[in-house]
């Protein structure tokens, strides 16, 4: 009697949607995506089609040569390091000489998907009685801070995952510590035994399993090649489109590999371009929360929490589960917001629809990545500006920052009920005129569509703010002359620096917006109004600003004033209350006495220049409707000839008076040691000057009114 053939593996946790082989046509769609991918340089490759396996195993050997020995200085270091804690910590010869650490790889490396200037992801496993807070982030920072070749060494001891990050002759390399419940780390460790998490902490098993989940998804995945391709691809994608950042609340690679695992699991046969159109159309209709799984979560008697809503409640509130294939199973897309998960819907509906045109033959894989074009995409802006004495002290103040950038998100989103939507977006910029040393994030706000707007409703985030700050400013190696600042800015205000060239590109009609909306109107109405109300805004800059470079908000004297900016005119003395200086007096017809005192230093009475507010007037049709006012941050009385009333609020046109939406934030306020006595600005240090005048304002509240369209 013949046996029935075997059962085809089943991957993942449910049946695959589909087993159909690729045509000729996705076969060539997959050689066509390749060839993109090696031109874009994702590939450590060049070579000629003759001449390919020669030429890559060429590279290769040289890439694994310099990479094994990255790894053989990483391994000595930290060999080194322990045999150094042993010793001092009195242990006998004997065990100084058996002392041990392992290195292992992890992330782009271990996943083999790893392109040119990749960062690579190292594990470090180390004894018992070698700990991560004492002897990895001082001892093992001071022996690394002495080496030559190693630069740009930060330490990141209160990420969810602690992180030593530092470059090596320019490579970067992220360092994690494990320390394992064993006197002696043998040679033969098997990181994937769940054996290793007996008797660690959290933070130790979330480092050990970088290595573990990697291992897990390439076990878990049908075809490996066309795994790593699509991944390649989409990491890419998630780049050019402004959504690859875990600490900003958006995806890191991890959470990209599994997205990209379960599409794989779900279509075994499909080849890269399949599963690339397959990817978005998948997670467009994904009903989040579900989660996304790889395989069933297992409970393990070693007692470790593992994502369960049902018995966890800070589960529930998780917004786009991702889940770990390796024990402890875990969320590992927990950063995720309300409106970040709404930005990345909006990407996926957008790659969705180009996938769709590319399977046409309407498209070509070249319009998938095209750049988001963030500053053209909102009216308003939020602009975070971080400080520092000195490049070394910005790199450690910065990263800091950037890892609580998801929190101020989340407290608008509370604070606003959700109403207020928030874009955080995961670029940094320098303004390269400036000598100081210095970085910018940007986050764009806007009223969540189809909210119904009550007369005389506002968004107040001035608490927010300083809830934020104060969260930031707990920065455990906090060093004088580090400082935040936190302002608006509307699109037209937005400095030129963040521009290539420092010029706006002022788009076509013809845009990709309105390819998009006419695509979504038959899925999505929402997503329609929305394209369209950013192809109107984008309409309505390519009418108001001309092709010309822009100014940078941050003029360089104290007498120099720019119609995009709030120019500080008094600076008041604390202990008289009298002008200590006036700039624009005579010629600012908006001139009014200074009033009060701000936080125990001079009060800084803040006006809008007269050609801001007519530059603001022509945009959104009234003064008071479009422009930003500012006062003092104790007073309660307001002057009326900035077009407030007396309860503080400005004063609606008959345009929009009762239908606009109102925010109220605070900018920063300098402390008086670090800023060296406001007093004598024009005597101090340029960092003082950039801070007073690219920051808009000091310890004040501006008033953003933005137009219910």
């Amino acid at each position: 009697m013949s046996g029935s053939p075997p059962l085809a593996r089943q991957y993942g946790v449910t049946k695959p949607i589909s087993l159909a082989d690729p045509t000729e046509a996705d076969i060539q769609r997959s050689a066509e995506l390749e060839m993109f991918l090696v031109n874009a340089g994702l590939y450590e490759r060049n070579e000629e089609a003759l001449k390919r396996e020669e030429v890559l195993n060429r590279i290769r050997l040289a890439n694994d040569i310099f990479f094994l020995f990255l790894l053989l200085f990483t391994f000595q270091v930290v060999k080194d390091w322990v045999k150094h804690i042993t010793r001092v910590r009195g242990y006998s010869d004997q065990m100084v000489e058996n002392a041990n650490a392992l290195i292992f790889t992890f992330g782009s490396y271990r996943l083999g998907v790893h392109g040119p200037g990749a960062d690579i992801d190292t594990l470090c496993v180390g004894p018992s009685y070698v700990t991560r807070d004492d002897d990895f982030f001082f001892i093992l920072h001071e022996m690394l801070a002495q080496m030559e070749d190693v630069s740009e060494l930060q330490p990141v001891p209160d990420a969810h995952v602690p992180v030593m990050k530092f470059k090596f002759q320019g490579i970067s390399i992220d360092l994690l510590y494990a320390s394992i419940s064993l006197p002696v780390v043998p040679e033969d460790l098997d990181i994937s035994n769940v054996s290793v998490l007996h008797r660690v902490d959290e933070p130790t098993v979330r480092s050990l399993n970088g290595c573990r989940v990697a291992d897990q998804i390439l076990k878990l995945v049908p075809n490996v090649e066309n795994f790593r391709m699509t991944l390649r691809c989409l990491k890419f994608w998630a780049k050019r489109r402004g959504v690859y950042s875990n600490v900003t609340g958006f995806l890191g690679g991890v959470n990209w590999a599994i997205l990209v695992a379960r599409v794989c699991q779900l279509y075994p046969n499909a080849v890269p371009s399949m599963l690339v159109s397959r990817f978005f159309r998948v997670y467009t209709q994904w009903r989040w929360p579900n989660p996304v799984m790889l395989c069933p979560i297992e409970e393990d008697e070693l007692g470790f929490s593992v994502w369960d809503p049902r018995k966890n409640p800070r589960d529930r509130t998780h917004h786009m589960p991702i889940i770990t294939p390796a024990y402890p199973c875990m969320n590992s897309s927990y950063n995720v917001s309300t409106s970040t998960l709404r930005v990345m819907m909006e990407q996926f509906q957008y790659g969705n629809l180009i996938c769709e045109d590319i399977e046409l033959n309407k498209a070509q894989w070249i319009a998938l990545f095209e750049p988001y074009m963030f500053f053209e995409s909102y009216k308003n802006y939020l602009q975070v500006d971080i400080i520092a004495a000195n490049d070394d002290d910005l790199l450690s103040w910065k990263g800091w920052v950037e890892s609580r950038l998801r929190q101020l998100t989340l407290m608008i989103e509370r604070d606003t009920y959700g109403k207020l939507q928030c874009h955080p977006y995961p670029h940094e910029y320098v303004d390269t005129s400036k000598q100081c040393s210095h970085n910018s994030f940007f986050m764009g706000l806007q009223r969540k569509p189809g909210e119904r707007v009550e007369e005389g409703q506002q968004f107040d985030i001035r608490g927010t703010v300083d809830e934020f700050r104060h969260s930031v400013n707990m920065y455990m190696f906090w060093k004088q002359g580090m400082e935040i600042f936190v302002s608006h800015v509307r699109r037209r205000q937005i400095p030129s620096y963040v521009f290539p060239e420092g010029y706006k590109r002022v788009r076509s009609k013809a845009s990709s917006a309105t390819h998009q909306c006419g695509k979504l109107s038959s899925d999505d109405g929402d997503g329609c109004r929305q394209f369209k109300r950013k192809k109107n805004m984008e309409d309505d800059d390519a009418k108001q600003v001309p092709s010309e470079k822009r100014r940078s908000i941050s003029p360089e004297g104290l007498g120099i004033t720019s119609p995009e900016v709030i120019t500080c005119h008094n600076l008041v003395n604390s202990s008289s209350g009298s002008p200590i200086e006036t700039v624009g007096k005579e010629d600012n017809p908006n001139y009014s006495t200074p009033i009060g005192r701000v936080l125990g230093q001079g009060a800084r009475f803040m006006e809008v220049d007269e050609h801001w507010q007519r530059d603001e007037t022509a945009e959104g049709g009234s003064s008071s409707n479009s422009s930003v006012v500012t006062t003092p941050a104790c007073e309660v009385s307001f002057n009326q000839s900035m077009g407030l009333g007396g309860n503080g609020q400005a004063e609606g046109s008959a345009e929009g008076g009762s239908n606009n939406l109102v925010l109220l934030a605070t900018a920063d306020s300098c402390e008086a040691d670090s800023m060296h006595n406001m007093v004598g600005l024009q005597e101090e240090s340029k960092v003082c000057r950039y801070i007073t005048f690219s920051i808009l304002t000091f310890a004040s509240i501006f008033t953003v009114i933005l137009p219910v369209d």
